[in-house]
């Protein structure tokens, strides 16, 4: 398993669009991926589960990636975060 924080820079959160683009990115990868807010975590592959966690501009989050392609898919998911999730 395999761990990374990010900051949440997108101006409304992740709200549906980015939601929508980190859960399509996280289905790429046969790792499970979650997110993880304060005390919340996520399956990071369900639109629903995201939107769910109630991420806001500002607020540290962090991925758990665990699996065979674990580094990838986490990798992939921390540099999106950098690009505000296609924002």
């Amino acid at each position: 398993m395999v761990k990374g924080c990010v900051s949440i820079t997108n101006e409304c959160g992740l709200h549906l669009r980015p939601a929508g683009f980190l859960c399509k990115l996280a289905m790429e990868y046969k790792a499970s991926v979650s997110m993880r807010k304060a005390n919340v975590t996520v399956n990071a592959k369900s639109v629903l589960g995201v939107l769910g966690a109630c991420v806001k501009c500002g607020d540290e989050v962090e991925f758990l990636c665990d699996g065979e392609d674990e580094e990838e898919a986490l990798q992939a998911i921390l540099a999106a975060a950098q690009n505000k999730f296609g924002e």
